[in-house]
């Protein structure tokens, strides 16, 4: 079965980009409302590109570093720049850093009581 990521155009100019087995059903459901967040607040408008891979795994890992391109390059790959779209997917095999996690503030009551235990 493949697995799709897909950019669309939504409302405001914005570029989103998702995960899907079926593009034009998972655009459907963006544009009825019933899809991410963000597309709910910014309607999609259009589908821009869509990357048929090969597992849910490549497809997640491209998803994530789709999300983490620049809005500048997010356009590039929208338009179809294939030197952009091949790095991203010679990139694949790799695993990407952990993000770092943010430290938690902790109430006075809770450092007191991790004092006495």
């Amino acid at each position: 079965m493949p697995h799709f990521v897909y950019m669309l155009r939504c409302a405001g100019n914005r570029i989103y980009t998702g995960y899907a087995v079926d593009v034009a059903s998972r655009f459907e459901e963006h544009r009825t409302g019933r899809g991410a967040k963000f597309t709910k607040a910014f309607p999609p408008e259009k589908i821009l590109r869509q990357f048929e891979l090969p597992n849910k795994e490549y497809a997640l890992r491209m998803e994530a570093r789709i999300k983490k391109l620049a809005a500048t390059q997010k356009e590039r790959l929208a338009n179809g720049d294939e030197v952009l779209t091949q790095s991203l997917l010679d990139s694949l095999a790799e695993t990407l850093p952990p993000k770092k996690r943010k430290r938690r503030c902790r109430t006075a009551a809770q450092k007191k009581d991790s004092e006495i235990t």
